[in-house]
């Protein structure tokens, strides 16, 4: 290559150079499944997994290619087919040379043959395939093979290998997951990767009581091996469904929303509402990642009692004419200054609007009430997260070919009440008094009957 993965680093011990090993000396993931099925079942169909098969991936790296002269081709394969460069069969970039457990991504004997790093960012690893599987055990026992405790394993710089990425040429940072998270109050405290990407709290540390192997001693916690982020999208393409639906369980515990409304204004008077947005579950910046392809943003919407649209802000991918809304990722420019989403090509950050954890931003909102309003008027604020725009997936893949879902992650709501009226009579659900909803038990009670006929009421 003609530039150096080692910038920064200090460590005596040298990075695992490309074609050091022949990919026969991995074991494929469906020889680990044998012993732990669990854990291989968890890790099927995650980004991990299908860390080189990603189609947007692929789209994205053969783009940078070309755009390079092939520059990259090592670079972005190191984390996404380490075992292929590691044996030496990419490039060439177009996969022709890969081996079947190349394909595989970052699998299992990847990750427990990693015996060492040489610091963090652009995949510093040491590998050393063989019988001997590190992990974060002292005590681990296998008939199969050695097993020997890496506290490595244990640590976000495991972690911060691939997930801090830094351009091969001009050092600009184009993933820092895990420098953000070590100056975060998370990285401070202890609070590791492992802990929420890695056991059922999502987002801290909550143990997940097991075995590592079928005939494994009984342990307070095995980490789980979905390693979910945010990508419900490349996961729903893939046909991942059960890790599609946890990503999307991710995003919705990610973020907090407070809304603060007048409780009642005139027609005609300018309204003013403030919307606080906190990153509560997210141990680094939201969005992260190739973050500045990725999109999140307020929609507000304010509507009367009778569905007319008093105030919106601007949607992904709707008309003109609504109000502007603030977008939160990166924007990276090329050497021209330009905006650019190709990283590859980027050489500064234009602007960085992404929530940092723990952070609240407050986005103002202001808006007339017509004369024509009917109260109540109903105030909502989602927090939205696309993985990719979707000109850009147009662009890679062709129109109308791949649909970017669109994910509401948080709401909050607020009503706004006639001054000239009581609030607490406004406040009051239209059309469903008392004696209605005492006809409405006495069904509900008479359907339950007619479905269980042996209960006795």
């Amino acid at each position: 290559m003609a530039f150096s993965l080692l910038a920064g680093c200090t460590s005596a011990a040298e990075p695992t150079p490309a074609g050091e090993y022949s990919s026969s000396e991995f074991t494929a993931a469906s020889k680990c499944q044998q012993c732990h099925a669990i854990i291989h079942y968890q890790w099927e169909g995650t980004m991990h997994a299908n860390a080189y098969a990603d189609p947007l991936y692929q789209r994205e790296f053969h783009a940078a290619g070309k755009d390079t002269e092939g520059l990259v081709d090592e670079f972005c394969s190191r984390c996404h087919t380490p075992i292929g460069v590691l044996a030496g069969e990419i490039p060439p970039a177009d996969g022709s040379q890969l081996s079947e457990i190349a394909h595989e991504g970052v699998q299992c004997d990847f990750c427990h043959t990693v015996s060492g790093s040489n610091g963090t960012g652009n995949a510093p690893f040491i590998a050393s395939p063989g019988n001997m599987k590190w992990g974060p055990f002292n005590d681990s026992k296998s008939a199969y093979h050695a097993s020997e405790y890496l506290e490595l394993h244990t640590q976000s710089e495991f972690c911060g290998m691939c997930h801090q990425v830094s351009h091969p040429v001009n050092g600009l940072v184009i993933d820092d997951t895990y420098s953000t998270w070590k100056e975060s109050y998370y990285g401070q405290n202890g609070v590791t990767c492992q802990d929420c990407h890695m056991s059922p709290g999502i987002t801290e540390f909550k143990a997940n009581p097991g075995r590592s192997a079928s005939s494994s001693v009984k342990r307070e916690h095995i980490s789980l091996h979905g390693t979910v982020g945010g990508n419900a999208f490349v996961t729903g393409m893939l046909g991942a469904e059960k890790q599609r639906k946890l990503a999307i369980e991710r995003l919705q515990k990610a973020a907090t929303l407070s809304l603060d409304a007048p409780l009642t204004a005139n027609k005609g008077n300018n309204v003013t509402i403030e919307v606080a947005i906190t990153n509560s579950g997210a141990g680094h910046m939201l969005p992260t990642g190739v973050s500045e392809i990725r999109q999140l943003w307020l929609q507000v919407e304010v509507t009367d009692s009778k569905g007319q649209n008093i105030y919106s802000t601007a949607k992904v991918g709707s008309s003109p004419g609504m109000e502007p809304g603030m977008m939160y990722n990166t924007v990276l420019g090329d050497g021209a200054g330009n905006e650019t989403l190709s990283f590859w090509l980027a050489d500064r950050v234009i602007a960085d609007n992404r929530i940092a954890p723990r952070e609240t931003v407050i986005e103002e909102h202001t808006f007339t009430l017509p004369e024509n309003t009917a109260y109540p008027v109903t105030v909502l604020a989602t927090l939205k997260y696309m993985s990719a725009p979707q000109g850009l997936v147009d662009h890679l893949f062709g129109e109308g070919v791949h649909e970017v879902p669109v994910i509401s992650m948080v709401q909050a709501s607020g009503s706004i009440y006639d001054p000239d009226r009581p609030v607490e009579a406004q406040a009051e659900t239209p059309g469903f008094t008392a004696p209605m909803a005492a006809v409405a038990l006495i069904a509900l009670t008479l359907l339950l009957t007619l479905l269980n006929p042996e209960k006795k009421q």
